[in-house]
């Protein structure tokens, strides 16, 4: 059928009304018993839903001859962490090569006095590089004071990231110290002696 200028549908402003929930075409107590049987239906479903909750937590379910269903919890057991000894061999052999190498650079840095002392002159005969921790003319005081220092607080950074947990990092202080340690006794051997 073609639509015409004249043709318009006719909306009542019932209709119109209602129109949009459906019950456009349902009349005074009609719509009314419609909506409440839609109610009743939606509450009597949501009640039968919610009879039934899941557990809170996985069981074992066990079943004798009545036929009844026992339900017993699970103790759930944690994994106990695998406590890691923080002063092992490794530890230990790396604390031993870091402070050998802290005081090899000090003992070699004092190669710098003893230029001093003597009077030589064409070779090093004071600190240049670390004159900040040493000083210009270090005593043998002063250098292993220095050595000691360095050594303990490598040792003591290394010993707190292995104990709270850094698997990956807690080398890194003694790896550090030692491989600086290691340049400045190469530097001090060859200019210094």
């Amino acid at each position: 059928m073609k639509r015409t200028a004249n043709h318009r549908n006719h909306v009542t402003d019932d209709q119109a009304a209602h129109g949009g929930f459906g019950f456009g075409l349902l009349q005074g107590d009609s719509q009314m018993k419609s909506i409440t049987w839609l109610l009743l239906t939606v509450l009597a479903f949501s009640a039968t839903l919610a009879a039934e909750e899941l557990p809170d937590a996985p069981s074992r379910m066990t079943s004798s001859s009545n036929h009844f269903v026992i339900r017993a919890a699970v103790p759930v057991v944690s994994p106990q962490a695998k406590e890691v000894k923080v002063v092992d061999k490794k530890f230990l052999s790396l604390v031993a090569i870091s402070t050998g190498s802290t005081f090899a650079d000090s003992y070699t840095t004092l190669f710098a006095r003893q230029n001093w002392l003597a009077g030589k002159t064409g070779v090093c005969n004071m600190e240049v590089q670390s004159a900040y921790l040493y000083g210009t003319h270090p005593t043998v005081a002063r250098a292993y004071a220095v050595a000691s220092v360095k050594s303990v607080t490598a040792a003591v950074a290394a010993y707190y990231l292995r104990k709270h947990g850094h698997s990956k990092l807690w080398s890194l202080p003694l790896i550090a110290n030692t491989a600086t340690s290691l340049q400045g006794v190469g530097q001090n051997m060859a200019v210094c002696n």
